[in-house]
């Protein structure tokens, strides 16, 4: 049997480190779709083992109910990421929704993580896949991103992370803040490889974070490139960041309705021989449709 892939909301993913209980506490109250437990970037090597234990009683006694509930581990290039993944299937699985696997670099790395779930699923008899999400964020991982969005079924979605990745290229900081005097969007080409790669796998594209905690203007701006694209979400640093992706990436409700009656008035045209109807002054084919299935999809995540 094929496996689906489950419908989950990513119109916002919020970081949240794994090493501070009150700010896990106020995730899980939070209204961002999808919260990620982070075991990487946010926590020190000191406090890794601790902050392991941390996310799993976090994913056990908060309530994430209506919440994607993620966690992202280290990587494979360190000591943590092997009991990262073990402990907290383990000990968290009916409570988590993905696994997050940062800086991928081919589809190997992928493997390795689906194999490693798929026997701890097998051994506790799981019936719920744990999904599996990846940052791209390496300029191998880029060059790769082909392979990698085709790597296993478990895999939900890819996400652009904008700061690991300039790093690898070698891109001036400044540009992560949107200030620079870089002509245009220099993550476009970034941009396009990662959502061709993920529409042609079936997956989601999420877009990654924008530093600048308190430039709420320059934030919307970057969620509004990256819905214009097709990208599904963007991740959130703050909870002050939470209400702007919400509100570019909920698509809007008049649109919603108008695509409704669009699918509608097609599907019946269709079954009287007709190819080409007008819908409100405008014409409507089976690209029309098609068009607007975009809206129609965005709003099933939404919960519309």
């Amino acid at each position: 049997m094929t496996y689906q892939r489950p419908i989950r909301r990513r119109r916002v993913q919020l970081a949240v480190p794994a090493s501070s209980e009150k700010m896990l506490a106020k995730a899980a109250a939070s209204n961002a779709d999808h919260v990620f437990i982070d075991l990487e970037d946010a926590v020190t090597p000191r406090e890794k083992v601790s902050a392991r234990a941390k996310a799993i009683d976090a994913l056990k006694n908060l309530d994430w109910s209506g919440k994607t509930a993620c966690v992202r581990i280290n990587d494979l290039g360190t000591e943590w990421c092997y009991e990262d993944i073990i402990q907290v299937t383990e000990q968290a699985h009916e409570h988590l929704d993905t696994i997050m696997l940062p800086k991928a670099r081919c589809a190997s790395d992928l493997l390795f993580v689906d194999t490693l779930l798929s026997q701890i699923e097998k051994r506790l008899k799981l019936t719920k896949k744990i999904g599996l999400e990846v940052l791209i964020e390496e300029v191998d991982g880029m060059r790769n991103v082909n392979e990698i969005a085709f790597a296993t079924p478990r895999l939900e979605a890819l996400i652009f992370g904008f700061g690991d990745y300039s790093a690898s290229q070698g891109i001036d900081p400044i540009i992560l803040y949107g200030k620079s005097s870089y002509p245009g969007d220099p993550w476009h080409y970034g941009r396009w490889q990662l959502l061709i790669a993920a529409r042609s796998a079936g997956i989601e594209a999420i877009d990654g974070p924008f530093p600048g905690l308190k430039d709420l203007e320059t934030y919307r701006e970057e969620c509004t490139r990256a819905q214009l694209l097709g990208f599904g979400g963007k991740w959130a640093l703050h909870p002050a960041q939470i209400d702007v992706a919400l509100d570019v990436f909920t698509p809007d409700a008049e649109a919603v309705r108008r695509a409704r009656a669009i699918v509608d008035a097609y599907a019946k045209a269709e079954a009287e021989g007709l190819g080409s109807i007008a819908v409100d002054g405008q014409m409507v084919d089976v690209g029309t449709v098609r068009m607007v299935q975009v809206i129609l999809q965005r709003a099933e995540r939404a919960g519309m």
